[in-house]
């Protein structure tokens, strides 16, 4: 399956395993390396030093390339960015902000970097940046989502009509048939991040875990767009931000409402009622938690399957 990405990032297949929060650590990373996709360990919730000793353990758990997702807006993005480079990670995925600011420094170390984008605005913005590839995440997706809300089935054919650069597709894809779709529209590759969530290796909490596995179709909605759209299961916190809307609150009373570290609680901690949980629609779609091996293997069988299937 040699394309593009698998020649940009030297891996067999072109499968990202999204670097989400709280539950891409090394496990799940190199695991997914091993298996012939690409591993992104997720930066935005871990401290510098614990980033330092996932990055250590995912380069002694593999030989294969792995990277890291470094949400932007970080408060210490100076360090983890120093950590990435001292560490020899060879590969970066940048999102939540502006690619200009890390792009050339990151370059200029050898680094390939990827930034995710939610519209064609952002992908040309990333391309001018000097990025090497851009994701192009639509609003099925979990966790932070763009605030244009255009779906990956429009998005893709979108940005690949103006852009000259790799485009990997994100939101709503978790199965072979999936990744078939997002090629045919024109993807170079498919980045995966809830069916990812769902494995073994994956660093959520097993409640968290069993709650993927049991949303069904509208069992998560896009809320808190005031502060930063982000697509969470229906659970008792977030009829908790739904009653608070009906009282046509202040941006300050949603962040009290809030909290600090409510996602920690929920993905991390298992608190399944006061926790954020952050999943994408395509969770009505997973129905076992998995090694992330087989799950890779089953989606690269079914894309061959069914490719073969359509004559593409």
């Amino acid at each position: 399956m040699q394309n593009k990405i698998t020649k940009l990032f030297n891996i067999q297949y072109p499968i990202v395993q999204g670097g989400m929060i709280w539950v891409s650590g090394w496990r799940l990373a190199s695991a997914v390396s091993n298996a012939g996709g690409l591993g992104l360990i997720g930066a935005g919730s871990m401290y510098p030093e614990v980033l330092r000793e996932h990055i250590q353990k995912c380069k002694k758990a593999t030989d294969k390339p792995f990277g890291v997702n470094v949400p932007m807006l970080y408060p210490d993005i100076e360090k983890i960015m120093d950590i990435v480079v001292e560490e020899g990670v060879k590969i970066v995925f940048t999102s939540a902000g502006n690619p200009k600011t890390w792009t050339s420094f990151l370059k200029e170390k050898g680094i390939t970097v990827v930034h995710v984008v939610s519209s064609v605005k952002f992908a040309l913005k990333a391309e001018a940046a000097g990025v090497d590839a851009v994701v192009c995440e639509g609003f099925e997706a979990g966790g932070h989502n763009g605030r244009e809300e255009t779906t990956t089935f429009t998005l893709i054919p979108m940005v690949k009509e103006q852009v000259k650069i790799p485009v990997i597709a994100a939101g709503g894809i978790g199965s072979g048939r999936g990744m078939l779709a997002a090629m045919v529209l024109g993807a170079d590759g498919v980045q995966i991040g809830s069916r990812f969530a769902a494995t073994v290796e994956s660093s959520a909490h097993d409640n968290f875990k069993k709650t993927i596995v049991e949303v069904k179709d509208g069992g998560t909605q896009l809320t808190l767009k005031e502060l930063a759209p982000v697509r969470l299961v229906k659970n008792k916190f977030f009829q908790e931000v739904q009653e608070l809307y009906q009282q046509n609150p202040t941006i300050e009373q949603l962040k009290e409402l809030l909290g600090r570290a409510r996602a920690k609680r929920g993905m991390f901690e298992g608190n399944l009622d006061d926790g954020e949980l952050e999943i994408g629609q395509v969770a009505g779609l997973i129905h076992e938690i998995k090694p992330a091996k087989e799950v890779l293997e089953a989606i690269v069988t079914e894309y061959k399957q069914v490719k073969k299937e359509q004559l593409f």
